[in-house]
């Protein structure tokens, strides 16, 4: 570790990763809640575009990079917003349009080869030099501020476009916000991970924050850790398995991803197991059921036939006398407390909406 931290450009690696593994989650978080998952990756082929046009003039190909994506951003949502054309083929128009400009424009270059473009493709983060870290520092930095005062309003959006128009949001104006923000993380992602690979890291590591979540908030930072650590710890195993950066940032997460979905399927099935339902019910429980009712923790259950059963959400849980009794005596109900736990997820929304709404 010593090595990497003695190396100048490494040190610069890491510190591009930091950036983009805060950076790529916290805007990506909107464009999950609006299934918009690949818009990523057709800002990438815009911002093709304008790194050719940055070779072939001569200008700095993140500068030139940055203004086509920002044009292609703001173009696309007045598009889709006057409804002339679907959202859809807009972003197919943006896609192809932009890695087609993209190659016939850097094949007019007098320096043209295939290196120019590769280290902008797929990411070539140890290429970074101070000038271009600077640029990303002040790009990421934006992101950071705009997305942490717009996250209300972005997140009303987000979650009912038609409820925010209706409350008076400016929906327009915030749609562009958020484009031109993904616009502005494509730019400073592409030499880490690659203009087509960017889009993974915005979506990856919130795939995985859904998982572990319970809430808007707690999605959020889960997902900024694990963009962090999946940026960082690529950066780390790709010098010294000698293997491209931005692969394997995005294989890191895709790692993450995979265990999250174990873990979190174990565990559901495992309270699952739990958490017994009783079989028929061909009456309601209730003070008049003629069954007697056994208080249990912060509910009643209903002795019925040997048996106790406890209301919940529409059903009616078996639980265990022996067991609850036992578990009693150190202050709560074990299956209760799963119940609830189980519960949370199916409360997000109504929790995420309290946290996220503007006030």
């Amino acid at each position: 570790m010593s090595e990497l931290l003695s190396l100048d450009f490494m040190r610069q690696a890491l510190i591009a990763a930091v950036l983009v593994g805060i950076a790529a989650p916290l805007v990506g978080v909107f464009l999950v809640q609006r299934r918009l998952s690949l818009i990523g990756d057709g800002m990438g082929h815009v911002a093709l575009a304008g790194v050719a046009v940055g070779v072939l003039t001569g200008h700095a190909p993140v500068l030139t990079a940055l203004v086509a994506a920002v044009a292609a951003a703001v173009a696309i949502e007045l598009i889709r917003g006057r409804g002339r054309t679907s959202g859809d083929i807009a972003l197919a128009v943006m896609f192809y349009g932009g890695i087609a400009a993209g190659v016939v424009i850097i094949a007019k270059s007098p320096s043209s080869s295939p290196a120019n473009l590769t280290a902008y493709l797929f990411g070539a983060i140890t290429t970074a030099n101070q000038r271009d870290l600077w640029v990303f520092a002040g790009l990421a930095l934006v992101v950071l501020m705009a997305t942490w005062l717009l996250r209300p309003w972005l997140f009303a959006v987000a979650n009912d476009e038609e409820y925010a128009r209706a409350s008076g949001l400016p929906v327009t104006g915030l749609n562009i916000a958020l484009a031109v923000l993904t616009a502005v993380t494509v730019v400073v992602s592409m030499r880490v991970v690659g203009l087509l690979l960017i889009s993974a890291l915005m979506i990856i590591p919130n795939a995985t924050a859904q998982l572990l979540g319970r809430s808007f908030r707690a999605s959020m930072r889960w997902a900024v850790l694990v963009g962090i650590v999946a940026s960082v710890g690529g950066v780390i195993v790709s010098f010294y398995a000698e293997t491209p950066s931005g692969g394997t940032i995005v294989l890191l997460a895709i790692g993450f991803f995979v265990l999250a979905a174990t873990s979190t399927g174990l565990v559901a099935r495992a309270r699952a197991h739990q958490h017994r339902r009783a079989e028929r019910h061909d009456h309601e429980h209730g003070p008049e059921c003629g069954h007697p009712a056994v208080a249990h923790g912060d509910h009643l259950d209903y002795v019925h036939d040997g048996h106790r059963h406890a209301p919940h959400e529409g059903h009616y849980d078996e639980h265990d006398p022996a067991r609850h009794e036992a578990a009693g005596h150190h202050g709560g109900d074990h299956a209760s407390h799963e119940d609830r736990d189980q519960a949370g997820h199916e409360g997000g929304a109504r929790e995420t909406q309290r946290e996220g709404a503007p006030q």
